[in-house]
């Protein structure tokens, strides 16, 4: 029997997790979804199916699990009309910065998983971190496994202060990589390579690189060194990035990143 999974928001995230789980079979009737933006309930509906809410009613009392996905700053006011109708499902939360803490008192539910997705989930190539409270049972890791199996890997951490590192790492890093592809880019294109012939070299170079990471058990300074002859192109190239310190600045780049989640979790987590 497939178990009723309630969506509170419909945006990109939901979406993704809605469109794996339609894929791997889950009935449409099972996915309840609450999004009060008109277009929205029209684009999921065309895509995928459902039959979106409005608002929330008591058809979501039947939800085994509510994935909350609407943005950090709106989730005290979408609380309100849901939570006397989900006290007894499980609560995985996408949202970032509100600690389970906060989720569990305005919901009125002690099952509460927090997960910290990245974009690439759009693509079924996320990961994303995982903390659960001690109230949430093994049955309800598998679920939420089954939940987020479409949109990539999964990594649990024992501490929800470890999500913050999360955040700063996978949930941010892809823009960091966005960012480096951008001035690769950028240099071929000043040395005389066209946008077209720049971005698919460098996009196939990263995808290529990250592929290659994955699949050998060597660390990644190994790998840079097969590749890094002296006196040759790459040791020309990664001696000036080392010169500009580029590794610290990636170093606190991560960290100013870990900051911020942080304070948002001060400022938004608060019960």
């Amino acid at each position: 029997m497939s178990p009723c999974i309630a969506f509170i928001g419909g945006g990109n995230m939901a979406g993704a997790i809605i469109g794996g789980l339609r894929r791997a079979g889950l009935p449409a009737e099972d996915l309840l979804v609450v999004e009060p933006v008109a277009a929205q309930r029209e684009r999921l509906a065309a895509e995928f199916g459902v039959s979106p809410l409005a608002a929330a009613d008591a058809s979501l009392a039947r939800a085994q699990a509510v994935v909350w996905a609407v943005k950090p700053q709106l989730f005290q006011e979408a609380a309100v009309p849901v939570a006397p109708w989900v006290g007894q499902a499980l609560q995985l939360s996408v949202m970032a910065g509100l600690r389970s803490e906060a989720i569990a008192a305005a919901v009125g539910a002690a099952r509460v998983v927090r997960g910290m997705p990245n974009t690439p989930a759009l693509i079924g190539q996320g990961i994303t971190g995982l903390y659960a409270r001690d109230e949430v049972t093994a049955d309800d890791r598998a679920l939420v496994a089954r939940i987020l199996q479409p949109t990539g890997r999964s990594v649990w951490v024992d501490r929800e202060a470890d999500l913050d590192t999360v955040t700063a790492l996978s949930g941010s890093g892809p823009a960091y990589f966005f960012f480096v592809i951008e001035h690769l880019v950028a240099a071929a294109q000043a040395l005389g390579l066209s946008e077209p012939q720049a971005r698919e070299l460098a996009l196939a170079t990263c995808g290529g690189a990250a592929a290659l990471a994955q699949h050998s058990g060597e660390p990644p300074s190994v790998l840079r060194e097969k590749v890094t002859s002296k006196g040759g192109t790459t040791h020309a190239a990664i001696s000036s990035l080392q010169a500009d310190g580029v590794g610290q600045a990636v170093e606190r780049a991560v960290q100013a990143a870990h900051r911020r989640a942080r304070e948002l979790g001060d400022e938004f987590g608060r019960v």
